[in-house]
């Protein structure tokens, strides 16, 4: 069956989430918001493309950088409002320089740094 990604559910704006996971650890990277145009330069390409919210316009992951992300797989969630990015990282996902957008945590009703940036 041929995939669409106008068959996504996507907001009012046009957008969904994406979450970015590492394909051989199983980390979280980070989330970041894709178009169907998105989805389709994604899965044309093979170079995760998302689309920035603040600037307007398409951002290949790690165009600028460096720090790319290979597609491995594309999953759609139950509800198809949520994509799931299977990706292949080079360097940090994060622009903060750190491998993964969350790096920090609430433990014990405190925000802890749990990831310092990368050298």
């Amino acid at each position: 069956m041929s995939f669409d990604p106008k068959s996504l559910t996507y907001n009012a704006d046009g957008l969904l989430p994406c979450i970015a996971q590492d394909e051989a650890t199983g980390e979280v990277l980070m989330l970041a918001w894709m178009t169907a145009d998105a989805v389709a330069k994604t899965l044309e390409t093979g170079r995760v493309t998302y689309w920035s919210r603040s600037r307007s316009c398409f951002w290949v992951k790690g165009e600028s950088s460096g720090h790319v992300q290979d597609l491995v797989e594309l999953r759609v969630d139950c509800d198809r409002d949520c994509l799931l990015a299977l990706v292949r990282q080079t360097g940090p996902a994060c622009h903060t320089n750190r491998r993964s957008c969350f790096y920090s945590a609430i433990r014990e009703g405190n925000e802890v740094e749990i990831m310092a940036p990368m050298v």
